[in-house]
């Protein structure tokens, strides 16, 4: 009778625990999508001014700049590089060069070499990271601080103007009833979709982020594949710095100041692992479209903004559990 008891018990512990393991996939896959549906529901309620065109439009363009550098940070948390730190430096770099180089070459190459010269700054992330083993947080923290130190010498750390109010106004402009900063957000994310999703070297990502030591064995190039995350999150924050730039014909120094921080949150909400080896540039945009509106909410509501940042660090803390909670049940 005992034998047939600690069965029976055993049976229902069983049961239980894929009940919560099924509980924790369906809220893994649905709990943002209703989080976001939440925010609009109250958003719509809170403020008169939340539910307009005009709002909706500021949400999307502040969102595609951020968004462009949540694309390229996947791919360093899906890799296992934790964060690139060097992000501020390198929208900083990307601002005032597409600024400051117009003059002299004019706004597209101008442009062309900001980003350029942000890929740069990850190539060095990416060695140090890739191939020489540093921790990612001191190396690109350390980098930035040095590309952000070379940026202030060059403009002396005073403030860069634009010089060719054409530019300002395609960028500032609309296609489609669309704004220009919007549809290259979005072809920048089609692409990384892509990337991460449909090409050998998203499959590369994932396998090294996933075990490390497992996609070495099987010839995958993993120090390529690492120092290329860093390259992709460089160009990214580069495209970003120089769009930056353009919209507000001005840059400086610590123009970046805080993104590293807003795509890191976003990248975590959206449910891709901060261990790495899971993720998808669709699940960090939806992360992205719920912290953005969330702030609104709270900006529209007057919150103060040490409160937002609290609320926001209250959200990386949950997601970070989620992924911890996934990976026990090894559901991610």
């Amino acid at each position: 009778m005992s034998e047939i008891a600690s069965e029976l018990d055993s049976e229902s512990s069983n049961e239980r625990f894929a009940r919560g393991s099924r509980l924790v996939d369906l809220l893994s896959k649905t709990g943002l999508s209703l989080a976001i549906l939440a925010v609009i529901l109250y958003g719509s309620f809170s403020s008169p001014a939340f539910f307009t065109t005009g709002n909706f439009l500021n949400i999307l363009t502040s969102m595609s700049i951020i968004g462009i550098v949540v694309v390229g940070m996947t791919f360093v948390l899906v890799v296992g590089g934790l964060a690139d730190l060097s992000v501020p430096a390198t929208i900083a770099c990307g601002a005032i060069l597409s600024l400051g180089l117009q003059p002299v070459i004019g706004p597209v190459p101008a442009f062309v070499v900001a980003v350029a010269l942000s890929g740069l700054i990850g190539s060095v992330n990416g060695v140090l990271v890739g191939y020489l083993g540093v921790n990612p947080i001191i190396a690109t923290l350390g980098i930035g601080t040095i590309a952000l130190g070379i940026v202030q010498a060059a403009v002396g750390g005073v403030i860069v103007y634009g010089a060719n109010p054409e530019s300002a106004e395609f960028v500032k402009g609309r296609l489609f009833g669309i704004p220009v900063v919007v549809l290259i957000f979005l072809a920048v994310a089609v692409i990384g979709h892509f990337i991460l999703a449909r090409s050998f070297w998203g499959r590369w990502t994932l396998a090294t982020g996933g075990n490390y030591s497992a996609a070495e064995a099987s010839a995958v190039p993993v120090k390529a594949v690492k120092a290329g995350a860093f390259v992709i999150t460089a160009v990214a924050a580069g495209i970003s710095g120089g769009l930056l730039g353009l919209t507000l014909q001005s840059a400086r120094p610590l123009i970046g100041q805080g993104y590293e921080f807003s795509a890191i949150t976003a990248v975590v909400v959206g449910g891709v692992s901060i261990m790495g080896g899971f993720g998808s540039v669709p699940r960090a945009i939806a992360g992205l479209i719920f912290v953005q509106l969330l702030t609104n909410v709270m900006v529209l509501d007057g919150v103060r903004t040490p409160i937002q940042g609290f609320v926001l660090g209250i959200l990386i803390a949950g997601a970070v559990g989620m992924d911890s909670a996934l990976r026990k049940r090894g559901v991610a």
